[in-house]
């Protein structure tokens, strides 16, 4: 029963995406408290979040991630680069699409010096395909989709539907988050242009 609800959420979840960016998907310029315990808005129905919170000026938590190639990253190792990292619920949905696609296209010219990450519950074979039609080439895609260690560890983890709730992390050098948002509603976007105007300062 469990199984098929959660079935029914996500279809829900990513029917109703598809129908908002039609319309044009809103910005939005708010955050809200993530973990367990904290909740985050499906067209204005509270879904309960999981994990551990990560707030602004704790490292960047180890977790591990799966990339195109099958290989496994951490990005709590990888220092030495500024980097933002765009969490999306699905890359198959025109909101998450649009997200990805800021990123890559609407990034000021950053992704010279800055690494440009999307993180997704897709599998990583899904993510290529994704990358290639989109003619992708600047952002690197990481797939949670092995225990959802990223989601747990962040604090991101929508758990009725076991995807990812909307994100932008910014970490420094050092691996540090200097900036992040996670919007309030799951079907509007977060706010780009903030991260990246952040990502040039510490550049």
């Amino acid at each position: 029963m469990k199984t098929i609800v959660s079935a029914a959420f996500s279809f829900a979840a990513l029917a109703f995406a598809a129908t908002t960016a039609l319309a044009g998907p809103e910005v939005s310029k708010s955050t809200i408290e993530i973990g367990e315990g904290k909740t985050v808005n499906l067209k204005g129905s509270p879904m309960p979040l999981g994990g551990t919170a990560v707030k602004v000026g704790d490292p960047l938590p180890a977790s591990m991630l799966t990339a195109a190639d099958m290989s496994g990253v951490n990005l709590g190792e990888k220092k030495g680069k500024v980097k933002i990292i765009s969490v999306v619920p699905s890359i198959d949905t025109p909101v998450c699409e649009e997200q990805t696609h800021e990123l890559s296209e609407k990034n000021g010219g950053i992704d010279k010096d800055v690494e440009l990450y999307t993180v997704s519950m897709d599998l990583p074979f899904a993510q290529s395909r994704f990358a290639k039609e989109a003619k992708i080439g600047n952002v690197t895609f990481l797939s949670d989709y092995k225990g959802s260690d990223f989601g747990n560890k962040h604090g991101l983890l929508v758990k009725p539907i076991n995807l990812l709730s909307r994100a932008l992390i910014v970490t420094d050098k050092d691996n540090v988050v200097r900036y992040m948002q996670v919007v309030p509603e799951l079907t509007t976007l977060p706010d780009m242009a903030e991260a990246v105007k952040v990502a040039k300062g510490l550049l």
